[in-house]
């Protein structure tokens, strides 16, 4: 048998192969660095699927149902809602909802918050023809925040309610609670009656004094984005903003424009408050204090927006006993003033009709008469036309003053001239101004006389401008060519977008513009009669006049391309009415020789100088000898 021999070659192929594989997996070994990113991001999974949990838990509710099947998961649940755990336990902690209606309005109420997931206003539509919603979509919230007595802090719109529906007379009433316990619960009560807009809304706790902790504050925070109703982004974002109330029935609002806010005290009721439209929360018990805040959300009338606005409240809420009790009101409805002021709750004044006298007199005058108007006459067109004409017969005793005085100074105006002959230059401006007075004085004649008649119109003027655009019974009612009276009346589409006025030509503002074009012609005529000869020093009235001849109509054009076709409507029709009526006035009215020879009568007249004359002459008398005594020193 033969000998094995030790192989030298082998032992050293063996141990050249160990030291490369122990080189290998030295070489391939991860660095600290790798080994840190490695712990790192196993721990960033960790706490991420920790956060998602955590999230799950306190946000879903519905969740946390799901998950308390059994013993084991209702004390987690209750571990996380302390003693609100209970509602989610109940057969009601799912998205469910209630549907409560009338014939007008119809509101939808989540489970998940207790608050109006949908508020469908029946009897309107938008300018596109679809069903008008002033909530849907979660375009609104309306949320209690609070702190649990184990140092809990939770949001109602987190936590599940349960719906329980009766009636109360022809009323439907839902009632809508967030338990602790069988009796223990915090409730939102709605109840709707028949044939109104405004619902009973009531706010309570019972027996939850010991579950809630009175040390922090209770808030209430409701939020909405106002939906797109009508046809101009631009003109609606106008009319739309934050109205509210506070104590002695003092009414404020926040800015139209861009972003606004406030801190007030004792504030009774707060409206979102869109251009035709209203969402308003009125409370018995008024909100200690309140902030408010408002913001456009687009100004671009290209855009073709969802929403035009924002709007926020937040305001604490105060225990009475332990327990919260607020008797509240929605109101979910039009603008219509005949519908608010039926309420006694000032809400009416939402509805923008001009501050002080603007206001009485649409209140009083012009409300009244369109309503009558409305009582046997279907076109809304014609409404105007005939309350236009209403107007124009009630201001003509102005307009025939205002001619006459015109007459007047025409009959006198040699004479001013002849005066501005005699004593020209600067050091004669006084002379010459105690002799102009002291003839218009003996002729019976004052410059005033066709200025006043022309002020007393403008409260009307103005009241009219807040009336037109105000006017729910004027939307989506179509006249000639203009099929909404509350928006404008394009009869071309722009290829393109001119800023100021739009991307489209309204018909009626260009009416309207030839129009105040030619009274102005004719009043610029009148008012030259009434001008006194350009004196030396002074501005060229006559240059003045005719600018504003021309600017005036050009403004018209451009601003109102995008407003209301019935105030261009109103405006066209009312100057063609004043044409008419001054052309009668001059030509069948006035008789400019007997105005003449009545003023030579009354100059022959003795004229008694009354004591603010008197006065002024001694004045002027005064300062024309400071003036010598000047220039004599000189």
């Amino acid at each position: 048998m033969e000998e094995k021999k030790f192989d030298i070659n082998s032992l050293i192929g063996f141990v050249l192969l160990g030291a490369i594989m122990i080189w290998w997996m030295y070489s391939n070994q991860p660095t600290a660095e790798e080994l840190e990113a490695e712990q790192k991001a196993k721990t960033e999974q960790v706490q991420e699927e920790a956060s998602q949990q955590n999230e799950a838990t306190l946000n879903n509710v519905n969740e946390i149902t799901v998950q308390a099947t059994d013993s084991l998961s209702l004390v987690k649940a209750q571990s996380q809602l302390g003693a609100f755990a209970y509602s989610a336990a109940l057969p009601s902690a799912k998205d469910g909802e209630t549907v409560i209606e009338n014939e007008l309005l119809k509101l939808v109420i989540a489970n998940k918050g207790g608050q109006i997931k949908e508020a469908l206003i029946k009897k309107y539509v938008t300018y596109d023809s679809l069903p008008l919603y002033m909530i849907k979509d979660k375009n609104a919230s309306f949320n209690i925040n609070f702190g649990t007595a184990d140092n809990r802090t939770l949001n109602t719109q987190d936590l599940f309610f349960e719906p329980t529906i009766s009636k109360n007379g022809e009323a439907d009433v839902l009632s809508m609670k967030l338990k602790v316990a069988e009796d223990k619960y915090l409730e939102y009560r709605y109840e709707m009656k028949p044939g109104e807009y405004m619902v009973d809304f009531t706010i309570r706790s019972q027996g939850l004094s010991n579950a809630i902790n009175n040390s922090q504050e209770i808030v209430l925070d409701w939020n909405l984005q106002g939906y797109r109703h009508e046809k101009s982004i631009r003109y609606e974002n106008q009319q739309t903003e934050m109205y509210y109330e506070k104590e002695d029935e003092d009414i404020d609002y926040l800015s139209i424009g861009g972003e606004d806010d406030a801190e007030e005290n004792n504030v009774n009721w707060v409206a979102f408050k869109q251009h035709f439209f209203s969402t308003i929360l009125i409370s018995d018990q008024a909100f200690e204090k309140a902030n408010l805040a408002s913001k456009t959300l687009t100004k671009d009338e290209e855009i073709d927006t969802t929403f035009t606005k924002a709007f926020y409240l937040k305001a604490p809420l105060t225990l009475q006993g332990g327990e919260l009790n607020y008797n509240m009101n929605w109101y979910v409805g039009p603008n219509d003033y005949q519908i608010l002021k039926k309420y006694d709750r000032n809400i009416k004044e939402v509805v923008n009709l001009g501050w002080g006298i603007f206001g009485y007199i649409n209140r009083l005058i012009f409300i009244p008469v369109f309503n009558f108007l409305q009582g046997f006459i279907g076109n809304y067109g014609l409404i105007i036309i005939l309350l236009t004409i209403v107007v124009r017969i009630l201001m003509s005793p102005l307009v025939y003053k205002s001619y006459l005085s015109s007459a007047k100074m025409k009959v006198l105006k040699p004479e001013m001239e002849e005066i501005n002959k005699r004593l020209p230059g600067k050091e004669n401006a006084m002379k010459r101004q105690q002799e102009t007075m002291a003839v218009q004085s003996k002729a019976g004649v004052s410059p005033l006389a066709g200025c006043i008649p022309a002020l007393l119109q403008m409260p009307v003027f103005f009241a009219l401008f807040r009336f037109f655009p105000s006017n729910i019974d004027l939307r989506q009612k179509g006249f000639l060519w203009a099929d909404d009276l509350s928006a404008y009346d394009s009869i071309y589409k722009l290829p393109f977008h001119i800023p100021m006025y739009g991307s489209h030509i309204s018909l009626f503002p260009i009416l309207a513009s030839v129009a105040i074009f030619f009274y102005m012609r004719m009043s610029q005529s009148q008012q030259m009669n009434m001008q006194q000869p350009t004196q030396e020093g002074m501005p060229d009235m006559q240059k003045m006049m005719k600018m504003m001849m021309y600017f005036s109509p050009i403004m018209m054009l451009v601003f109102f391309n995008m407003y209301a076709s019935s105030l261009s409507l109103y405006y066209f029709v009312s100057n063609l009415l004043t044409i008419a009526i001054m052309l009668v006035i001059k030509h069948y009215i006035i008789d400019e020789e007997k105005i003449h020879a009545q003023i030579q009568e009354n100059k022959k007249k003795p004229k008694k100088e009354g004591k603010f004359r008197k006065r002024l002459n001694e004045a002027m008398k005064q300062a024309q000898e400071q003036q010598a005594q000047q220039r004599k020193k000189k």
